[in-house]
């Protein structure tokens, strides 16, 4: 029973949907709108949470594709100043780094908005996501480790491979292992094997705190791995199957945006026209109006 686990007894119990496994390139590998989204939510939280460190310039770029992926297009009538009051956008540390005002940051993000002008919303969170791949942290799984000499440090494991961190410093690995690379991983206990596949090269021996996170970290680094070979091999069927359909669904949207935009400037033309007629019907009665006073006078 799930009540019987090392979990935080809460009612009723409160379940996050996580991924395990992070992919290499997020345009080519999620295919469906769903798993973009869920991975967009997730990475945008632990960015926010700051597991996933993000310089400031970035964070604040990364916050307007998230603003037009739930806004869609900026508008001066309908956003007006205050209309991101009740949104988080930004980690704590960016706002304790930079002493703006929260109407500052609102004016940053708003200029990007604007610039995203015509961008559909699933389009800017996989925008959000490019930008988000390439971030140190993005799709690692840190695990505390010591060495051989009881130095502690950092085990990164990711789509690429394993990466050995100082403890103090999880943004640039000390040591790097791809998956190309690595012969063979085993454990006794709490001591972890790292072998390469070139064998002149040593072993990588390090210790985990306990025997339960050596049998995560192994599970983690099977699955990368698979995934890893996986995709260095062509697409099954199933799967060239779903990215057709993608497409499919993505250019019909993409036509059903575009009439819209076009039934939009139509409406647009006809205001004009009707208000033109308007002003012009105005200045018609105004100038009768003035050669009707004139006569009266002449009359006189």
């Amino acid at each position: 029973q799930v009540t019987q686990q090392d979990v935080r007894k809460e009612n009723p119990l409160q379940f996050k949907f996580r991924a395990k496994f992070f992919p290499e390139d997020v345009s080519e590998e999620l295919i469906q709108e769903i798993t973009q989204r869920l991975f967009f939510l997730q990475v945008k939280e632990a960015i926010l949470n700051d597991e996933i460190y993000c310089p400031p310039e970035t964070a604040v770029l990364l916050a307007s594709y998230a603003v037009q992926s739930k806004y869609g297009d900026h508008s001066k009538e309908i956003h007006k100043l205050g209309y991101l009051a009740n949104d988080r956008l930004l980690p704590q540390r960016v706002l304790e780094q930079h002493k703006l005002t929260k109407e500052q940051w609102e004016e940053q993000i708003q200029n990007w908005h604007e610039e995203h002008r015509g961008m559909l919303r699933e389009d800017s969170m996989m925008e959000y996501l490019k930008i988000a791949q390439d971030l140190e942290m993005y799709g690692v799984n840190y695990f505390e480790i010591k060495n051989k000499k009881g130095t502690e440090l950092w085990l990164g494991v990711d789509a690429l491979g394993l990466n050995i961190y100082e403890h103090d410093d999880k943004l640039t690995p000390k040591i790097g292992f791809p998956w190309s690379e690595i012969r063979n991983i085993s454990f006794n206990d709490k001591k972890f094997v790292i072998k390469p596949i070139d064998k002149k090269a040593p072993d990588f021996v390090f210790y985990a705190p306990r025997l339960r996170i050596n049998k995560r970290i192994l599970a983690l680094c099977m699955g990368n791995h698979e995934l890893y070979m996986r995709r260095r091999k062509p697409d099954t069927i199933e799967v060239q199957q779903m990215k057709a359909q993608a497409r499919e669904e993505k250019h019909q949207k993409q036509l059903e945006r575009a009439q819209l935009e076009n039934e939009k400037k139509k409406r647009e033309i006809a205001e004009k026209e009707k208000e033109r007629i308007e002003r012009e019907k105005e200045e018609l009665m105004e100038r009768l109006r003035q050669i009707e006073e004139q006569t009266m006078k002449a009359q006189k």
